[in-house]
């Protein structure tokens, strides 16, 4: 079966369930034919057990059985040019059904006088168009898979209309009067009488070589991650820039056509599987702009001032939402996302298109920006400000000018609750311990003044930073703006990265109060001074032995 985007192996045995020596689900009037009732057994297996199979609609089956991309269309409402988006399904061997919707469970499989059952699963063989009293009529052909019971309106089997069609005109439609459960019906009465048309299209690997007209795919997986990349809809604007972004370059046009046409196919991942464990189905969609033209993850104000190009239809709690869309050549931003924030899912994202489109992830390289740090010259003249710290130091520290990570805690702590425009709890001893080992270049476990003074003009530059984000001045900023806040601190991370330290330094609010934002900044330009000091001229890895 394929399942986001690989092929698995199911194995089972022939142990199947019965009831009074009778399978209990799917089985054959012949009492001999198990192979649907293995098949299904595999499916069951695939999916957690038969239970999980409950519910939901035929397209899942037939993406799962071929590995194609599902399409939903309500006849009422298609778009003017549905024969042809027909047409070109079914040259391309893409699964086509339709049904008849029923208002209540009682209609279900009730037979029209026209000889149609609703809520049955029907499917599209054929569409073609005859000549007609000099005239070309549009045709569909139908088929109910129980192998009877038919339309009996116009074009069906026996009815006038094909008395004035030529003998060889019928062949090459293969249109013969049986009781078969294939019928030709006017294309116009098909849109009056049925309701839903979905139509599976089969990616190029479950197509036989030599068929023409396939699609082009590429896929991309991704994740809903709690705190950093589960921002939810538009709705929530500032969260919804934190979502995966995938750039789109739609580069041909169709033949004969001024835009691309493709599909986007977003699919959540493992949901039936998850059933058990009480994981519902979420609500996602995606939103589709036109790119900016600069690389990178865009951030909250391209969204404030640029509406969407395109969108899914609806946002509903479908294991796949796709749709179809023509847009004229050019680059394309793709945001997939739930419909509330802080929701958690693995994603797959399949674009589908008539030409090669390529994708990729918007995700930023990792790059970090540290200045060199500056070595520590007496300056004739001390700032006020260093006057107060070298009286506070010598009070603590003694004649040597040095201070432990218990000494450090009450130095910055005592200054710290000076500052009159942050309000946060005080400083760990941790983060002392952190500082000193980020700060201390003769190795002996403790600050100098020197080293110390390095360190504030650091420190007073993370302050601003921590500021300029705790937009509420509650002392704690959004984990969602904590990419923003890296970037102006010369840390550009990926989503991976990101996803990491919110799930190290944020609470069960998504909030970061300035202890976990410093530690977390310490933490980093060590990291940083440590491969920039071992990294020789290639910038991109460094070695290490294990003393390293």
């Amino acid at each position: 079966f394929w399942q986001h985007n690989e092929w698995l192996d199911v194995v089972i045995d022939d142990r199947l369930p019965t009831f009074n020596g009778r399978l209990v689900f799917l089985h054959s009037a012949e009492h001999n034919e198990f192979w649907s009732a293995l098949l299904e057994k595999a499916y069951a297996k695939l999916n957690g057990s038969y239970e999980a199979l409950k519910g939901g609609s035929t397209i899942e089956a037939m993406e799962d059985f071929t590995g194609g991309v599902g399409e939903m269309y309500e006849v009422k409402k298609a778009p003017d040019n549905f024969y042809e988006i027909l047409e070109k399904a079914l040259k391309r061997c893409s699964m086509v059904g339709c049904s008849i919707d029923t208002s209540s469970a009682a209609e279900s499989e009730a037979k029209t006088s026209f000889g149609l059952i609703k809520g049955h699963a029907y499917s599209v063989t054929g569409i073609d168009e005859v000549n007609y009293w000099g005239l070309q009529v549009l045709l569909i052909r139908i088929r109910n898979p129980w192998g009877q019971v038919e339309w009996n309106g116009p074009w069906s089997d026996n009815s006038p209309e094909w008395r004035l069609v030529s003998p060889l005109e019928q062949k090459r439609l293969s249109q013969a009067a049986l009781d078969d459960g294939e019928f030709w019906m006017k294309f116009e009465d098909f849109k009056v009488h049925f309701d839903k048309v979905e139509i599976c299209n089969l990616t190029p690997d479950a197509l036989e070589g030599n068929t023409a007209h396939k699609w082009e795919v590429t896929i991309h997986q991704g994740s809903w991650v709690r705190g950093s990349t589960a921002g939810g809809c538009r709705n929530f604007l500032e969260t919804f820039w934190t979502n995966p972004q995938i750039k789109l370059h739609l580069t041909e046009k169709d033949d004969g056509q001024d835009d691309c046409t493709f599909i986007a196919a977003l699919m959540q991942k493992d949901r039936r599987k998850l059933k058990k464990l009480g994981a519902e189905m979420l609500t996602i969609g995606y939103s589709i702009y036109e790119s900016p033209g600069r690389d990178g993850h865009l951030g909250k104000d391209f969204f404030r001032y640029h509406p969407s190009k395109a969108r899914s239809k609806t946002y509903i709690n479908l294991r796949e939402v796709s749709n179809r869309f023509k847009l004229p050549p050019g680059d394309y931003i793709l945001v997939p996302t739930t419909f509330e924030p802080h929701q958690e899912a693995d994603f797959c994202l399949r674009i589908f298109s008539e030409k090669k489109a390529i994708t990729e992830d918007l995700d930023e390289n990792v790059a970090i920006d540290l200045p060199e740090p500056p070595t520590p010259t007496p300056t004739p003249q001390e700032t006020e400000e260093e006057k107060q710290f070298r009286a506070l130091f010598e009070q603590i520290s003694g004649k040597d000018m040095e201070i432990s990570a218990e000494e450090l805690e009450y130095v910055l702590n005592a200054v710290l609750k000076k500052t009159k425009n942050i309000k946060f709890k005080n400083l760990s001893l941790i983060s002392c311990r952190n500082i000193i080992s980020l700060m201390d270049t003769s190795g002996n476990g403790k600050l100098e003044f020197n080293e110390f003074k390095v360190f504030w003009e650091k420190m007073k530059k993370w302050i601003n930073i921590f500021l300029q984000f705790d937009f509420d001045k509650s002392g704690s900023m959004s984990s969602y703006e904590l990419r923003s806040a890296l970037k102006a601190a010369g840390y550009q991370l990926n989503n991976y990265l990101l996803q990491l330290i919110v799930l190290r330094y944020s609470d069960e609010q998504f909030q970061i109060d300035f202890d976990d934002f410093l530690n977390c900044l310490i933490r980093l330009e060590n990291a940083s001074r440590v491969f920039q000091a071992l990294s020789v001229k290639n910038k991109e890895f460094i070695n290490l032995n294990i003393g390293e």
